[in-house]
Protein backbone atom coordinates (compact mmCIF):
# COMPACT_ATOMS: atom_id res chain seq x y z
CA UNK A 1 0.00 0.00 0.00
CA UNK A 2 1.31 3.46 -0.93
CA UNK A 3 1.12 5.98 1.87
CA UNK A 4 -0.13 9.45 1.08
CA UNK A 5 2.22 12.37 1.57
CA UNK A 6 0.12 15.50 1.66
CA UNK A 7 2.98 17.92 2.14
CA UNK A 8 5.61 18.79 -0.41
CA UNK A 9 7.81 20.43 2.23
CA UNK A 10 8.86 19.83 5.81
CA UNK A 11 11.13 21.63 8.28
CA UNK A 12 13.74 20.04 10.47
CA UNK A 13 13.31 20.56 14.20
CA UNK A 14 17.05 21.12 14.63
CA UNK A 15 19.85 21.60 12.11
CA UNK A 16 22.18 18.62 11.89
CA UNK A 17 23.43 18.76 8.31
CA UNK A 18 22.55 19.97 4.84
CA UNK A 19 20.30 17.50 3.02
CA UNK A 20 19.33 16.94 -0.59
CA UNK A 21 16.16 18.92 -1.23
CA UNK A 22 16.93 21.68 1.27
CA UNK A 23 15.58 25.03 0.11
CA UNK A 24 17.51 28.23 0.76
CA UNK A 25 15.97 31.69 0.27
CA UNK A 26 17.58 35.05 -0.64
CA UNK A 27 21.04 33.61 -1.16
CA UNK A 28 23.84 35.91 -2.34
CA UNK A 29 26.99 34.37 -3.72
CA UNK A 30 30.11 35.87 -5.37
CA UNK A 31 30.75 34.41 -8.83
CA UNK A 32 33.86 34.68 -10.98
CA UNK A 33 32.47 35.80 -14.34
CA UNK A 34 35.45 36.78 -16.50
CA UNK A 35 39.02 37.97 -16.74
CA UNK A 36 39.45 41.50 -18.04
CA UNK A 37 42.94 42.96 -18.50
CA UNK A 38 44.37 40.25 -16.27
CA UNK A 39 41.90 41.00 -13.47
CA UNK A 40 39.24 38.62 -12.28
CA UNK A 41 35.74 40.08 -12.48
CA UNK A 42 33.46 38.95 -9.67
CA UNK A 43 29.77 39.75 -9.35
CA UNK A 44 27.35 39.12 -6.52
CA UNK A 45 24.77 36.65 -7.73
CA UNK A 46 21.44 37.02 -5.96
CA UNK A 47 19.53 33.75 -6.03
CA UNK A 48 15.93 34.09 -4.79
CA UNK A 49 15.65 30.37 -3.98
CA UNK A 50 18.02 27.44 -4.40
CA UNK A 51 17.63 23.74 -3.90
CA UNK A 52 20.40 21.38 -2.83
CA UNK A 53 20.85 18.71 -5.53
CA UNK A 54 23.89 16.76 -4.32
CA UNK A 55 22.88 13.19 -3.48
CA UNK A 56 21.85 12.80 0.15
CA UNK A 57 24.07 9.75 0.71
CA UNK A 58 27.10 11.88 -0.24
CA UNK A 59 25.98 14.70 2.04
CA UNK A 60 25.46 12.25 4.91
CA UNK A 61 28.87 10.59 4.35
CA UNK A 62 30.55 13.99 4.28
CA UNK A 63 28.90 15.01 7.54
CA UNK A 64 29.64 11.71 9.28
CA UNK A 65 33.28 11.69 8.10
CA UNK A 66 33.87 15.23 9.34
CA UNK A 67 32.12 14.55 12.68
CA UNK A 68 34.39 11.56 13.37
CA UNK A 69 37.80 12.51 12.01
CA UNK A 70 39.80 9.69 10.50
CA UNK A 71 43.04 9.22 8.63
CA UNK A 72 41.24 9.38 5.29
CA UNK A 73 38.90 12.04 4.00
CA UNK A 74 37.52 10.21 0.97
CA UNK A 75 33.98 11.19 1.89
CA UNK A 76 34.67 14.92 2.16
CA UNK A 77 32.75 17.11 -0.25
CA UNK A 78 34.41 20.29 -1.43
CA UNK A 79 31.42 21.69 -3.33
CA UNK A 80 27.69 21.10 -3.24
CA UNK A 81 25.54 21.15 -6.36
CA UNK A 82 22.59 23.55 -6.25
CA UNK A 83 19.96 24.70 -8.69
CA UNK A 84 18.17 28.06 -8.54
CA UNK A 85 14.40 28.25 -8.36
CA UNK A 86 12.30 31.23 -9.31
CA UNK A 87 8.76 32.35 -8.51
CA UNK A 88 6.44 30.78 -11.05
CA UNK A 89 4.97 34.08 -12.20
CA UNK A 90 8.43 35.40 -13.14
CA UNK A 91 9.29 32.25 -15.10
CA UNK A 92 5.95 32.47 -16.91
CA UNK A 93 6.65 36.09 -17.88
CA UNK A 94 10.29 35.35 -18.78
CA UNK A 95 11.57 37.90 -16.25
CA UNK A 96 13.22 35.54 -13.76
CA UNK A 97 16.74 36.46 -14.92
CA UNK A 98 16.06 40.16 -15.44
CA UNK A 99 18.64 41.09 -12.75
CA UNK A 100 21.32 39.43 -14.90
CA UNK A 101 20.17 41.47 -17.93
CA UNK A 102 18.80 38.32 -19.57
CA UNK A 103 15.42 38.24 -21.25
CA UNK A 104 13.90 34.79 -21.23
CA UNK A 105 11.07 33.36 -23.30
CA UNK A 106 7.49 34.20 -22.30
CA UNK A 107 5.63 30.99 -21.48
CA UNK A 108 2.17 31.15 -23.04
CA UNK A 109 -0.68 29.15 -21.48
CA UNK A 110 0.16 25.92 -23.31
CA UNK A 111 3.87 26.10 -22.47
CA UNK A 112 3.16 27.09 -18.87
CA UNK A 113 0.76 24.16 -18.46
CA UNK A 114 3.54 21.83 -19.64
CA UNK A 115 5.84 23.30 -16.97
CA UNK A 116 3.19 22.95 -14.25
CA UNK A 117 2.68 19.28 -15.21
CA UNK A 118 6.47 18.75 -15.22
CA UNK A 119 6.32 17.77 -18.88
CA UNK A 120 8.99 20.29 -19.93
CA UNK A 121 12.38 18.65 -19.25
CA UNK A 122 14.11 21.99 -18.60
CA UNK A 123 11.92 23.02 -15.66
CA UNK A 124 10.75 21.37 -12.47
CA UNK A 125 7.62 22.90 -10.98
CA UNK A 126 6.78 22.87 -7.26
CA UNK A 127 3.39 24.27 -6.17
CA UNK A 128 3.01 26.98 -3.56
CA UNK A 129 2.88 25.99 0.08
CA UNK A 130 1.10 28.55 2.22
CA UNK A 131 2.05 26.95 5.57
CA UNK A 132 5.67 28.01 4.97
CA UNK A 133 4.77 31.15 3.03
CA UNK A 134 6.26 29.74 -0.17
CA UNK A 135 5.11 30.78 -3.62
CA UNK A 136 5.05 28.30 -6.47
CA UNK A 137 8.56 27.73 -7.78
CA UNK A 138 10.05 26.70 -11.10
CA UNK A 139 13.55 25.26 -11.04
CA UNK A 140 15.47 25.99 -14.23
CA UNK A 141 17.80 23.02 -14.85
CA UNK A 142 19.80 24.96 -17.40
CA UNK A 143 21.27 27.07 -14.58
CA UNK A 144 23.05 25.24 -11.78
CA UNK A 145 25.98 26.04 -9.54
CA UNK A 146 28.57 24.35 -7.42
CA UNK A 147 29.01 26.21 -4.13
CA UNK A 148 31.75 25.43 -1.60
CA UNK A 149 30.42 23.21 1.16
CA UNK A 150 31.66 25.42 3.98
CA UNK A 151 29.92 28.49 2.54
CA UNK A 152 26.57 26.68 2.43
CA UNK A 153 27.00 25.46 5.99
CA UNK A 154 27.93 28.95 7.21
CA UNK A 155 24.84 30.47 5.58
CA UNK A 156 22.38 27.71 6.51
CA UNK A 157 20.95 29.41 9.60
CA UNK A 158 20.19 32.66 7.78
CA UNK A 159 18.81 31.23 4.54
CA UNK A 160 17.26 27.80 5.20
CA UNK A 161 13.54 27.88 4.43
CA UNK A 162 12.33 24.25 4.23
CA UNK A 163 13.13 20.83 2.75
CA UNK A 164 11.41 18.74 0.13
CA UNK A 165 9.94 15.50 1.42
CA UNK A 166 11.71 12.37 0.16
CA UNK A 167 9.40 11.51 -2.75
CA UNK A 168 9.55 15.04 -4.10
CA UNK A 169 13.33 15.32 -3.78
CA UNK A 170 13.72 11.96 -5.56
CA UNK A 171 11.55 13.24 -8.40
CA UNK A 172 13.64 16.42 -8.57
CA UNK A 173 16.88 14.41 -8.57
CA UNK A 174 15.73 12.06 -11.33
CA UNK A 175 14.46 14.86 -13.53
CA UNK A 176 17.70 16.85 -13.12
CA UNK A 177 19.80 13.77 -13.96
CA UNK A 178 17.62 13.15 -17.01
CA UNK A 179 18.05 16.74 -18.16
CA UNK A 180 21.83 16.53 -17.86
CA UNK A 181 22.02 13.15 -19.62
CA UNK A 182 20.12 14.20 -22.74
CA UNK A 183 21.90 13.52 -26.01
CA UNK A 184 21.42 16.00 -28.82
CA UNK A 185 20.95 14.21 -32.11
CA UNK A 186 21.72 15.88 -35.41
CA UNK A 187 18.91 16.75 -37.75
CA UNK A 188 18.67 14.32 -40.63
CA UNK A 189 17.65 15.73 -43.96
CA UNK A 190 15.96 13.47 -46.41
CA UNK A 191 17.23 14.21 -49.87
CA UNK A 192 15.21 13.53 -52.96
CA UNK A 193 16.64 10.65 -55.04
Amino acid sequence: MISKIDRVYRKYDAFVRICQGDLFEDFTYPVWTSIEDGKIRIVELEIPFLFILTQDCDLESDHRNRATPSEKQDAHLHHILVCPAYPGEKVKKGTHLKDLDLKMEYQNSNKWNEIIKNNNPRYHYIPEYEDYNLTDLAIDFKHYYSIPRDILYSKHGDHYKASLNELFRESLSHRFAYYLSRIGLPEFRCEEP
